[in-house]
């Protein structure tokens, strides 16, 4: 079969993978059953009601690259663009998770965030977002696990299919659509407590014993980004 071309400038997900479904004559259930995802998943990617994923948040794009011969970064430079020319501000988690989230927070830190939470959220949606990324950058890395997945799965009582796709919504949530099973399945499991230099922006995570890598295993793993908050 020829090569998919390279796609034009301003190409959506969504359009892409169309163009390339009609080219291959594959249907959106051969694609989702490659991509292992449920078939509304990607029925919604193609009518663009789903916002692409991140690149880093993913590993659908390799999958569906591979079944439908795509070329090797195309879905991933179009997902990126789409994502840029669409971004906006995020609101803060609601209520219940902003507290769950302060609570893995130092506790002066905690009630000075809580002080400034009147001024605006856009601060403090950036911040959370640095939380939940470094969280998510954790998650991640169970999608290549299939075994471990599917073990999970079957002690959870889900599918395979299922957990998968809960990891995946998980790993697409933002400030704004994080819910408290997000928090209490995802991030709390992985990060011990958090704290945030409000001069500089630096944050510190230190994740759960088990989130370090494997030689620093006996002692807490400390993830340091650095970030003004203005």
């Amino acid at each position: 079969m020829k090569p998919a071309p390279a796609p034009k400038p301003n190409t959506t997900v969504s359009e892409l993978i169309r163009d390339r479904l009609k080219h291959t004559k594959h249907s959106p259930k051969e694609l989702a059953e490659v991509a292992e995802v449920p078939e509304e998943y990607i029925e919604r990617l193609l009518a663009g009601r789903r916002r692409p994923p991140l690149p880093s948040r993913t590993d659908i794009y390799d999958k569906i690259t591979r079944f439908l011969e795509l070329g090797r970064n195309d879905l991933a430079a179009c997902a990126s663009a789409e994502r840029a020319a669409s971004s906006q501000a995020d609101s803060k988690p609601d209520a219940e998770s902003w507290e769950m989230l302060m609570g893995l927070c130092d506790p002066e830190t905690a009630r000075e965030l809580e002080r400034r939470a009147g001024r605006g959220e856009t601060e403090l949606a950036g911040l959370i977002e640095r939380v939940l990324g470094i969280a998510q950058g954790s998650v991640r890395r169970t999608l290549d696990d299939q075994i471990g997945l599917r073990i999970a799965a079957a002690q959870s009582g889900r599918t395979y299919v299922d957990l998968r796709m809960r990891v995946l919504e998980f790993l697409d949530a933002t400030p704004g659509t994080l819910t408290t099973e997000d928090v209490s399945n995802f991030v709390r499991p992985r990060i011990s407590k958090w704290d945030v230099d409000l001069a500089t922006g630096v944050l510190k995570v230190v994740l759960r014993a088990h989130e370090a890598p494997e030689r620093d295993r006996r002692r807490p793993s400390v993830r340091q980004s650095g970030s003004s908050l203005g």
